[in-house]
């Protein structure tokens, strides 16, 4: 949360909102809706060591492989690390806050009385890596650049209501917006800036294997393509006591391995290749994080306590395929997947159902429609399907008194109803039998798909699973190339723009979006800007509560799970605060957090 970072297609970037309150003429920090945390004169943030040493070298362990070092390409993989380590952003998000920025290039944030532009005033001291200084011009250069035809769309897409980037003077940038948007000042202060000579006379996509010349405080060392990433602390770091920057980034390297799945990192991790894990398979926690080591104490787990949104996972369906355009095929086979079989026999019972597109937080639909938010769903009444309003969503379950057995009869019956007729077990329409392939990228999920297939297969459907590698999963997913397929959808404590582009009928056709599902619904369109333009606190979550309801009622995904708690094991040589963020992704914080005993 704490950077700006494009939607991944399993991942992870946050993308908040802010809400609107005095003062527009913020200064260096802004929390829209309520005060900052962070006063004036603070020296740094709660959950950092203002003076955690300097030195040694940490290496993590990444999945698949990369062919480019520029993390602002649609084609192909970027490496691990290079904007989030190289690149500085106008602002800096607090980890103890729902979203609240504090300026890091930026000395100055101005809201124009109309809301309709934003002005940005640069630190002076802001040095690039080459020790050029950080110009407003810079920051033109990275925003025309990011949202011209040659970088990945979601830029546009995410940045839509932005209309130009207007250089007042050396040190001022202006951002013109072609409406009121709530959160549009904040999140366009996420942007990554670059040198505008980095990418001088040359067509952006044909920068693959440069690094970009950024401000950030790490430079690369080097890379071997595919297998290794090296980057080195910037003993000239411009911003290194800056209150946003204090106790950060402490490793003199950060190196990342690469790996081919996580059964190979696991043997990586024992073997000392790497120093962190994040363990997010059950099984592995439970049974392949113990032995001898931890015992004497020179590895460590534990499980670390968190407050963010964990949003959706799911087995998505792509709504492109006329398979899946029925909601009663969508159903039925929801109805084959038993979760409490799976949590307790292949999960070691760690797991939670996920039950919302805002799972774990206070943006999730609960019971009936009410007051505000029924006032919202009333107008599409004769567009949403009638339980919506009488009754809660819930998950398909086998908890007694339900069972599986009475699930397949259900999905059975939806399906003869959509007009699927069963022949010696396999059920076909129109001389075609119900199939369908799960695209995967990790090999862990083999083991959770493989009984999921059994069960839809006793009811005649066929489902045909495969592993790919990360690039050719990468390319398949950004063209809408699958079936179905594993997704994240990562929140934040309050969304925003990015929703647009999750479930938008506008970015159903663009290749890279996150519109995975090719969703397109004049309902869900008329709520995105409901909470997208939402004025307060209370109807962002009103607009919240409605869209989550209806996507849940639409049956788009079958619902996976979530962990209330980062799970993370470690060589005993590495020291990090005591106080915790709120709300932050391990890896992120033990790079930005973390030190060297």
């Amino acid at each position: 949360m704490a950077r700006f970072r494009l939607p991944a297609v399993a991942g992870t970037c946050l993308f908040p909102l802010l809400l609107l309150s005095a003062p527009l003429h913020a200064g260096p920090a802004v929390a829209l809706g309520y005060a900052p945390k962070y006063g004036p004169g603070f020296t740094h943030f709660e959950y950092v060591n203002p003076d955690a040493p300097k030195g040694g070298t940490l290496t993590l362990d990444a999945i698949g492989g990369f062919d480019r070092l520029n993390p602002w390409l649609l084609k192909g993989t970027p490496a691990a690390g290079v904007a989030d380590l190289m690149c500085d952003t106008l602002v800096e998000q607090s980890r103890d806050e729902p979203f609240s920025v504090y300026g890091l290039l930026a000395d100055d944030i101005a809201l124009a009385p109309d809301r309709r532009s934003v002005r940005f005033h640069l630190r002076p001291e802001a040095r690039f890596a080459d020790g050029s200084p950080v110009r407003a011009a810079d920051v033109k250069a990275s925003f025309d650049t990011l949202t011209g035809k040659f970088a990945h769309p979601q830029y546009r897409l995410y940045w839509a209501d932005v209309q130009a980037a207007v250089v007042e003077d050396a040190q001022s940038v202006r951002f013109e917006f072609a409406r009121e948007n709530p959160e549009l000042h904040l999140i366009i202060g996420q942007m990554p800036v670059f040198a505008a000579k980095w990418i001088e006379g040359r067509q952006f996509d044909e920068i693959v294997r440069e690094a970009p010349l950024c401000s950030g405080p790490y430079a690369l060392e080097g890379f071997t393509a595919g297998r290794r990433i090296e980057y080195r602390r910037r003993p000239d770091y411009w911003a290194a006591e800056l209150p946003v920057r204090r106790g950060q980034y402490n490793f003199d390297r950060v190196v990342f391995e690469y790996f081919q799945d996580q059964a190979v990192a696991l043997e990586g991790f024992k073997a000392g290749v790497f120093d962190v894990a994040q363990v997010n398979i059950a099984k592995q926690w439970v049974r392949d994080y113990t032995g001898p080591k931890f015992d004497s104490g020179e590895l460590v787990k534990a499980e670390l306590a968190h407050r963010n949104n964990a949003g959706m996972q799911a087995f998505a369906f792509n709504l492109r395929r006329p398979l899946f355009q029925d909601i009663r095929v969508r159903r039925a086979l929801a109805l084959a997947f038993d979760f409490e079989w799976s949590n307790q026999t292949l999960f070691e019972g760690l797991y939670r159902r996920s039950n919302s597109y805002f799972t774990n937080s206070d943006l999730a639909a609960s019971g009936v429609p009410q007051g505000a938010e029924l006032a919202l769903l009333e107008p599409f009444r004769a567009q949403l399907p009638a339980e919506l309003f009488e009754r809660p969503w819930q998950p398909p379950s086998t908890e007694a008194p339900g069972s599986l057995r009475d699930n397949l009869r259900a999905a059975l019956a939806l399906l003869k109803e959509a007009g699927w007729t069963l022949a010696d077990n396999v059920l076909v329409k129109d001389g075609r039998r119900l199939e369908f392939e799960m695209l995967l990228v990790n090999r862990g999920f083999e083991r959770v798909i493989a009984p999921y297939a059994k069960n839809l297969e006793r009811l005649g459907v066929r489902l045909n699973y495969r592993t790919v590698d990360t690039s050719l999963y990468q390319q398949r997913v950004d063209n809408f190339d699958f079936d179905a397929l594993v997704q994240v959808w990562p929140q934040s404590p309050s969304p925003g723009n990015e929703q647009s582009g999750n479930w938008g009928s506008a970015s159903a056709d663009q290749p890279g979006s996150n519109n995975l599902l090719g969703l397109k619904d004049p309902v869900v369109d008329a709520l995105l800007a409901k909470l997208v333009y939402a004025p307060d606190r209370a109807a962002l979550v009103t607009a919240a509560h409605a869209l989550d309801r209806v996507l849940l009622w639409g049956d788009y995904v079958v619902p996976n799970w979530y962990s209330p708690v980062h799970r993370l094991a470690w060589r005993n040589r590495f020291a990090h605060p005591q106080t915790l963020p709120l709300y932050y992704q391990p890896i992120d914080w033990v790079i930005s957090s973390w030190w060297a005993k």
